[in-house]
């Protein structure tokens, strides 16, 4: 009895055995296999669907080809995550958006690889996924001492493999985030002649080491004489001549790192743009300065020029001049003698501030831009006019718009970034310039006069080119205004900056 329990246990036993190799066996064939990549190719109709042996990401859909592609759990371009659907996966293809590479942060040892991963597994195919050739615009500056920090500028400057500054090899350095600029330490001696070199994965860059100098902008285009007035750019240094609107200025004072220039406005007896010769070369303003008219005078709010006012709208109109008897002089806005409008608020609540509020200038239709310039590229021009804000403000937007909100300016210089904002406020009256792609549409996510830029005058103004103007305060933020805001405005109108 004892034997053949032993028998039945062996034979059981052996039957286990056999059913674990046989399930074993069944679930190795069902496994699913891993994938592979044959190709990628252009997500286009054919023939245009073509074999691609590289690309420089810039959000494009490609297809990639091969074999057990239908269950995609993850796919990578430099090892950065894509998003897709694999839903519209088959076994041979996948159509995948490159993702947004920042190359600055990228794995290097996952550099031009594109990897597939499914339950069975992951492919890796070599596909070269470069940024574009490096550029480079400028040298922050080119009179820096050894040892002083300097930043070249440009783009795609990642993925740096040799740099050389004046003929000196470079061995320490770093790009910024998005490749926009390559900083170092000016070596000593610091060259001052010869050629920036740098060589990326993508290619190589060569940029003569020059200090021409350059006119970003102007702290007031029409101030007063006597006023303290400062030209910014870059290489405003060992200047041999300097004329502001026709008038030379003798005696002026260069920053160290030749940033700026400042001097004592002397009178003038014309409009005329500003220019700067050193010893590179000559910088000089396409714009003319005291000249309250521009290419389109929108309002100066002046008796005898272009007043323009709608007579409402919680805007006061006032006078620097103490003698004027009306409008009433008001001494809150020192170094200007002309008629100019003043908005004062108090703390805005959320969503505060519209049109028809106390907290608006309303100005009836003016020629913003000739009809003959309305084809016009607007990155070449700008709305311009002086402002004065004598009390920290911080919150709520100076918004401008033309009869139509579809597109508005909104001018927020207290906001320092997405989460950090600081009181700002200016000393005396300043010319502000806003670049026209500056108005911008509202975009679901990013808010009112967030979105799109305009393209064409016609969107702004219409296809005359002959539009109202209105300057308001509005809160777009969801809490209350850190403070209100008292300021005067002067001399709106557009003028050519490029």
């Amino acid at each position: 009895m004892k034997k053949m329990n032993q028998i039945y246990t062996g034979i059981l036993l052996f039957s286990v055995a056999m059913s674990l190799i046989l399930l074993m066996t069944a679930c190795k064939k069902t496994a699913e296999p891993a994938p592979v990549i044959t190709s990628v190719l252009n997500y286009a109709a054919t023939p245009a669907d073509t074999t691609l042996s590289g690309l420089v990401p810039n959000s494009q859909w490609v297809v990639i080809t091969g074999q057990n592609l239908q269950n995609a759990l993850q796919i990578t371009f430099n090892g950065v995550p894509a998003s897709f659907n694999s839903a519209i996966f088959s076994s041979t293809s996948a159509a995948v958006q490159i993702p947004s590479i920042v190359f600055s942060t990228i794995d290097t040892n996952k550099l031009n690889t594109v990897a597939y991963t499914t339950p069975g597994g992951t492919a890796t195919f070599s596909f070269k996924l470069l940024p574009a050739k490096p550029t480079i615009t400028a040298i922050s500056n080119v009179f820096a001492n050894p040892g002083d920090s300097v930043f070249i500028y440009g783009a795609d400057l990642v993925l740096v493999q040799k740099f050389t500054y004046g003929g000196t090899n470079i061995a320490s350095f770093k790009s910024d985030y998005y490749g926009t600029a390559l900083g170092f330490v000016m070596p000593n001696p610091a060259p001052v002649s010869g050629d920036v070199v740098v060589t990326t994965k993508s290619g190589t860059v060569i940029f003569k080491i020059s200090a021409t100098p350059t006119i970003t902008g102007v702290s007031n285009e029409n101030a007063k004489t006597g006023d303290s007035v400062y030209i910014y750019g870059t290489y405003l240094k060992s200047i041999q001549t300097f004329t502001f609107a026709g008038t030379s200025i003798t005696s002026f004072v260069s920053a160290a790192d030749g940033s700026s220039v400042g001097f004592v406005l002397p009178s003038l007896s014309q409009s005329g743009p500003v220019s700067i010769t050193t010893a590179f070369g000559t910088a000089t303003t396409k714009y003319n300065v005291n000249d309250i008219a521009g290419l389109g005078s929108i309002s100066n709010w002046e008796w005898s020029g272009n007043f323009n006012w709608q007579w409402w709208g919680g805007a006061t109109l006032n006078s620097g001049d103490p003698n004027s008897g009306w409008p009433p002089y008001n001494p809150d806005f020192p170094g200007n003698s002309s008629m100019y409008m003043s908005l004062k608020n108090a703390v805005l609540a959320p969503d505060e501030g519209n049109t028809y509020s106390n907290y608006a200038i309303l100005m009836n239709g003016a020629q913003w831009v000739p009809t003959a310039n309305m084809n016009d590229t607007v990155s070449k021009y700008a709305f311009k006019m002086e402002i004065n804000i004598p009390n920290a403000w911080n919150g709520g937007a100076i918004t401008i718009m033309s009869d139509d909100d579809t597109y508005i300016c909104r001018w927020e210089p207290w906001q320092i970034s997405a989460t950090t904002t600081a009181p700002f406020k200016t000393k005396g009256w300043i010319t502000l310039t806003i670049p026209f792609t500056e108005f911008r549409k509202t975009d679901a996510t990013l808010g009112k006069g967030r979105g799109a830029s305009m393209t064409k005058f016609s969107e702004l103004l219409g296809p005359s080119g002959n539009s109202g103007c209105k300057v308001y305060m509005h809160n777009y933020n969801t809490a209350a205004s850190a403070t209100g805001f008292y300021g005067a405005f002067d001399n709106l109108r557009v003028v050519r900056i490029k």
